[in-house]
């Protein structure tokens, strides 16, 4: 599932979509969520600066030209899902049947390719307002912004008897933290995954928001993580999967103690770990 890293990757690669106006839109199979709009009503609108919240993204689009378009200012709310990535051609090849939303500009065509279609594209007026006010509305704060701080993670953690990975992946308290990552951070802080989240104290808190900052800007850095099938909107695969520390490397060598990493599976996700290295 694209991550965090995944996404803002993707945001960073549809940089020649901004300033360019829709000429025309496809909509397929139908998607998590109905896009919520006649999708050529989204022809002639002007694309502005792509934005990112937790794993969505935000297309904003403004208002048709001309007094008698009545239209309104607003934008498409993008999400992708369990296998999803969104391509970017000036001339891509003809819709496949995973090829669900086509959004056809000036400067190409911006597509997205979802397999499992647990993905979803809503049109709102505003991040606030319908839908896609209440899909963010739930959302923790970014771990990127001033916001995300050892005493607001501490505060979450307040009660929850979950796992501290659990409590991580949850998105509560901090967005976009996802299964790859959340090893690779508690392995950073050396926080067994299984620790009760209210027994992690104010010390760990502050590790563990130090290295969950480092570990998202090293994978977007890489370009995220291409387990499967995932590319920017060049096509371009990541490579962060290839210098993890703990993820997926079940029985190798800790890359600081030499113990065998193991593996765990919590809340139906793989969990990696050494033993050595991260204590309860």
């Amino acid at each position: 599932m694209p991550e965090l890293p995944e996404v803002e990757v993707t945001r960073l690669s549809l940089a020649p979509i901004i300033g360019s106006r829709v000429l025309a839109a496809r909509v397929g199979k139908p998607l998590r969520w109905p896009m919520g709009c006649d999708p050529q009503a989204l022809c002639g609108r002007v694309v502005g600066a792509v934005s990112r919240r937790g794993k969505y993204l935000w297309l904003p689009l403004s208002a048709p030209e001309g007094p008698e378009s009545g239209g309104v200012p607003g934008g498409l709310l993008i999400h992708l899902g369990m296998s999803g990535s969104l391509s970017f051609e000036a001339k891509p090849a003809q819709a496949g049947p995973h090829d669900h939303v086509d959004l056809v500009t000036t400067e190409g065509c911006l597509r997205l390719h979802d397999p499992r279609r647990f993905g979803a594209v809503v049109w709102g007026e505003a991040q606030d307002q319908g839908l896609v006010g209440r899909l963010l509305a739930g959302l923790g704060v970014e771990p990127f912004s001033d916001a995300w701080t050892p005493e607001h993670l501490r505060a979450g953690l307040v009660g929850r008897r979950v796992s501290i990975k659990q409590a991580l992946l949850a998105g509560d308290i901090v967005v976009g933290v996802g299964n790859i990552y959340a090893s690779e951070a508690l392995f950073r802080a050396g926080i067994h995954p299984a620790t009760p989240a209210d027994r992690v104290g104010p010390r760990r808190c502050a590790r563990l928001v130090a290295v969950v900052r480092e570990v998202l800007a090293e994978a977007v850095q890489a370009g995220g993580s291409s387990l499967k099938d995932f590319r920017n909107a060049q096509g371009q695969q990541g490579h962060f999967q290839l210098t993890t520390r703990v993820y997926d490397r079940e029985g190798q060598p800790c890359r600081t103690c030499c113990t065998p990493i193991r593996r765990l599976v919590q809340g139906q996700r793989s969990t990696f770990f050494c033993p050595r290295c991260q204590r309860r």
